[in-house]
């Protein structure tokens, strides 16, 4: 282990438990030296991350088992993907779709096509198998580590709640009433009444659904444990890790219990150990906060290598329903998106393996974008806060707009997110939100957003070029190999231009510029057709539209909710 690093872990140590005895400190520090000298783990590329191309999915909703997803690996590169980000995967009673985690090292066998009873140490094989074919095709894999919270079905926590003598009762947070932490919002609201829930004669603490207690990380031995957990991952061959829900890590009485120091410090130990084992693996930030904290998971290079720009999402679908460019445009300036280090990188979507949240907007832009995209009241999530519905039904089915949301997408700054489907322009899934509506109990409705793909009728799809499937399909491959033939989308910087048009405001358009190549976007988000007079904004220059390979003339005319790459 590096030195500096070593240094590291203790110094942060000491900041979180500075009255905890130094027999857990070596036995952190002896883990992380063993699994170095063990594992002879090559770095990464540096900031690999910044030029990927992420896709999103559930094993077995996407092809049921990892062999139908080594199946499908071709159709991945095929379309430009260069990473998949695996949704849960690990062992759990599936109450909330696998972030219940049952068993950190164990992988639900169902999506290993292996029997129930199978042993955890051939799943891990089958699974390094996976890795190592995903690899072959030039994909990265990443997965969902839920770092706030287990199943109650958790060995720990069964232990737990057996009472206060037991060794794990420390593991997670019981009280004997619930006047701790009143000032914690409700994350679930409309489907979960409270942040404690009764069990004998105490309360246990949780931010999401009652069966997923929170861990607590005041306890050294649980943050041992999850970076042993990391470490046992890096050995199988994981490139990343989303960390999920990291906000909420450390509790405080008094304060709302989210991004406070601590969580801060704990997430500077997991980067040394991870760090020093395996130097840039991806550490990602799953924090639904504004960009002015989420950049402070970022550290000083020290923390997360990259973050989700959550609020980004619903600005997008703010300008397209407005046909204006003032809502993205106004939420990546500076003051709102504060300038991040080179190192670092923002991930952005058009939705995300949820909803799409209107958590981070004002209560005026939530009544905007709720009252123009919520089309039924089954698409409704958390009384308003977000609207659980695929992104071609959000677009009308249309494959116009669909094909523009993702321009704008491909070409912001930050590293792009497909979700598993929505390049065939999937709809909501309604038989599936009513099964699962039946098996937990909960009226989830982002169950409407997952679903199995139906590979035979996407093929059929496929073969009319006139379908939506199609078109969308076409569309978004063309797009995304365009892009992997320029860095300056994924590294670049980001100038906003104003070309001379007749429609002031419906076009949103940006200069993307990095090591000397310089790319122009301009996306027309009115359902009007929109001129461009002159090329004077680009100070005379040749230009080249990059989705044609032709010369560009003015002036030009743009389709209604079309869109230019030019060069």
């Amino acid at each position: 282990m590096e030195k500096a690093l070593k240094e590291k872990i203790i110094y942060e140590w000491n900041n979180l438990y500075p009255s905890s005895e130094n027999s857990k400190l070596h036995k952190l520090l002896e883990t992380v030296e063993e699994a170095t000298n063990r594992f002879k783990l090559q770095p990464q590329p540096e900031g690999w991350y910044k030029d990927a191309v992420v896709y999103s999915l559930y094993v077995d909703m996407f092809n049921q088992t990892f062999d139908g997803l080594i199946e499908k690996l071709g159709h991945l590169r095929d379309l430009g993907i260069t990473c998949l980000w695996l949704l849960p995967i690990l062992d759990s009673p599936m109450r909330d779709a696998g972030f219940d985690i049952k068993d950190y090292r164990n992988i639900r066998a169902e999506l290993l096509g292996l029997p129930a009873d199978t042993s955890p140490e051939i799943k891990q094989a089958e699974f390094r198998k996976f890795l190592e074919k995903a690899h072959e095709y030039g994909i990265r894999v990443i997965f969902d580590i839920a770092m706030n919270h287990t199943s109650e079905a958790h060995p720990w926590f069964v232990e737990s709640r057996k009472g206060p003598d037991n060794p794990y009762r420390d593991y997670y947070i019981w009280n004997k009433d619930t006047n701790k932490y009143k000032e914690t919002r409700l994350l679930f609201k409309g489907m979960v009444p409270s942040n404690w829930e009764q069990d004998g004669d105490y309360y246990f603490f949780h931010r999401f659904f009652e069966f997923q207690p929170d861990l607590n990380y005041r306890n050294p031995d649980v943050l041992i444990e999850v970076c042993k957990i990391l470490l046992f991952w890096l050995q199988q061959g994981l490139d990343g890790f989303r960390a999920d829900a990291i906000p909420y890590l450390w509790k405080e009485d008094g304060t709302d219990c989210e991004n406070l120091p601590q969580t801060h410090t704990i997430l500077k130990i997991f980067r040394a150990v991870l760090d020093s084992v395996r130097p840039n693996t991806l550490l990602l930030a799953e924090a639904c906060q504004p960009p002015k904290e989420v950049v402070k998971y970022f550290g000083d290079n020290d923390e997360c290598h990259a973050g989700y720009h959550f609020p980004l999402m619903p600005m997008i679908f703010k300008s397209l329903a407005t046909q204006n460019s003032m809502p993205v445009e106004d939420i990546l300036k500076p003051e709102n998106t504060p300038a991040i280090a080179p190192y670092n990188q923002w991930f952005i979507f058009l939705r995300l393996h949820d909803e799409l949240t209107l958590e981070m907007v004002t209560p005026d832009d939530r009544a905007i974008i709720h009252g123009h995209y919520c089309q039924k009241p089954l698409w409704d999530f958390r009384v308003g806060e977000g609207i659980s519905a695929r992104l071609a039904e959000l677009l009308d089915r249309d494959a116009r707009k669909i094909s523009m949301a993702y321009s704008i997408m491909l070409t912001l700054p930050g590293t792009p997110i497909i979700y598993y489907g929505d390049e065939f322009a999937r709809l909501n899934d309604e038989p599936f939100f009513e099964t699962y509506k039946e098996k937990t109990g909960k009226h989830d409705s982002r169950y409407l957003v997952r679903g199995f793909l139906d590979w035979s009728h996407i093929k059929q799809e496929l073969s009319n070029p006139e379908s939506l499937t199609s078109r969308v399909n076409s569309s978004i491959k063309h797009q995304l190999k365009i892009r992997s033939q320029n860095p300056a989308f994924g590294r670049g910087d980001l100038n906003w231009v104003m070309p001379t048009d007749n429609g002031s405001g419906k076009l949103l358009a940006y200069r993307r510029n990095f090591n000397g190549s310089s790319v122009i976007v301009i996306n027309n988000l009115s359902e009007n057709e929109v001129t461009i007079q002159t090329n004077e904004f680009l100070n005379g220059k040749d230009l080249i539209n990059m989705l044609t390979g032709e010369p560009m003339t003015f002036p030009y005319t743009m389709g209604a909710y079309s869109f230019l790459w030019l060069q």
